[in-house]
């Protein structure tokens, strides 16, 4: 992780730790980095979520942008993978998302990718942040005809609602199912993609209002999404984030299927036609056991990443991967899209089951989870570097792993996007495993708070 950049762009309190001064250098050094000698005036894209701060900090970005001679098209409130497509579609050199995806709506976020719709690589966020943080160089000065212009797209939404129906090869025709929107940016696209797709559509928290992003709802609060898919015997319920990068589903029964769930079944669909590219599928070491022994079952190849989607995505690049993702839902199908898109693996996995005229909670159970646990520990940010370095801490790491050898496993990191350690647990006893997580926990609560 850099000092701006974590494993999902830069992030922050809005207006106190993500200020506006902040947002107007990252626009001005990411512009600069970008020109060269064939790239004078690069073109921004910028989008964002439903965030109060928003509005705030896409002014500031378009004025940083601007000031260095960089041209902005704002798309509005849109779903982050629709700013990386639409990259491409638009001819832009670079794309700006604003969103803290499925943080609260105090913290936002900003999103940087490439002229191809990924997102920057390390080298080029370093770059940014040593213009920004180091001041290596001054900010470039652009007067008169040489500074910036802003324009609008209002066809952005339609443009990519249209791009992810032509990936879907069965359409939802028959399907009852729910939508929760996280009043985020999916409440300007969901209804609209999944009904032109023909489903039948119940739509929840699809009304944002600055604030109540996320706000019990959404992929992080999916027991509302639950009780209404099974309350109204519909066939599947989709839940997205605030930004709508990730996608977790209810299946006909009320139960969830979760990242890991999800593709496992595309990924065994892939296969079964033909699709799967070198027979490998490509998720983190937060990935349950499950999946490992659903892997080799199906006799296909797993490869672990370090926890993030952006370090997924790496490896499907340089190994030429078309499936991947993670069990918080963000799932990348490369054949269709350059990011995790919540909504294209929705449409993917409806189209899917219409397509098989089966039952989702049928085709779940070609995966076994293992019990797991997480306890998020929130912790002081200054003490950071501290959870690399205590003793106490690297032996009680060491005690469970020793109890649970052969039986399960605990994985201990810092959040790559708020001030949190996670602990995880998986194995065969769920009491256990509940246990010694807890007692992780404390100990690393009191180290750290």
């Amino acid at each position: 992780m850099g000092r701006l950049f974590g494993t999902d762009g830069a992030r922050g309190v809005a207006n106190t730790e993500l200020t506006p001064e902040l947002a107007m250098n990252i626009g001005r050094a990411a512009a600069m980095v970008l020109i060269s000698d064939t790239v004078e005036h690069p073109t921004f894209l910028i989008g964002k979520d439903t965030r109060l701060s928003g509005d705030m900090l896409e002014g500031a970005l378009i004025a940083g942008l601007c000031s260095v001679g960089a041209n902005v098209v704002l798309l509005g409130v849109v779903p982050t993978p629709a700013v990386a497509y639409l990259i491409k579609k638009y001819k832009a050199d670079a794309g700006i998302m604003i969103s803290a995806s499925h943080n609260p709506f105090e913290f936002n976020g900003i999103k940087i990718f490439n002229d191809e719709g990924y997102k920057l690589p390390d080298l080029l966020e370093e770059q940014i942040e040593a213009i920004v943080l180091d001041h290596e160089c001054d900010y470039k000065v652009c007067r008169d005809s040489d500074i910036g212009s802003v324009t609008r797209k209002e066809e952005a939404v339609d443009d990519y609602i249209e791009h992810v129906i032509s990936t879907v090869d069965y359409d939802l025709k028959g399907m009852r199912i729910a939508l929760d929107c996280s009043n985020g940016s999916s409440s300007t696209t969901a209804r609209k993609l999944f009904e032109a797709l023909g489903a039948e559509c119940h739509v929840l928290f699809d009304t944002p209002d600055g604030v109540n992003i996320n706000a019990n709802c959404g992929s992080t609060h999916i027991e509302t999404l639950q009780r209404f898919v099974k309350d109204n015997n519909l066939d599947a319920g989709l839940a997205f984030d605030g930004d709508a990068d990730r996608c977790l589903a209810v299946d006909d029964k009320g139960e969830l299927v979760d990242g890991d769930y999800i593709i496992a079944i595309i990924a065994a669909d892939f296969k079964s036609r033909g699709m799967l590219k070198k027979n490998t599928v490509v998720c983190t070491i937060m990935t349950n056991m499950g999946f490992n022994k659903f892997c080799e079952a199906n006799k296909m190849n797993l490869v672990s990443t370090k926890v993030g989607d952006r370090y997924v995505l790496e490896t499907m690049l340089r190994e030429d991967y078309n499936i991947g993702g993670e069990q918080s839902g963000h799932v990348i199908c490369l054949d269709y899209s350059t990011t995790g898109d919540g909504q294209l693996t929705g449409a993917q996995l409806l189209s899917l089951i219409n397509r098989r005229q089966a039952k989702l909670s049928s085709i779940a159970t070609l995966m076994e989870r293992f019990p797991q646990v997480l306890v998020n520990v929130t912790i002081n940010p200054e003490l950071k570097t501290k959870f690399y370095t205590d003793k106490e801490i690297k032996e009680e790491i060491n005690r469970v792993e020793d109890i649970l050898e052969g039986r399960g496993r605990i994985i201990v990191r810092l959040s790559g996007t708020e001030p949190l350690v996670r602990v995880m647990l998986e194995g065969e006893d769920f009491a256990e495993i509940t246990r010694l997580a807890n007692e992780t926990a404390a100990l690393i609560k009191d180290k750290l708070s």
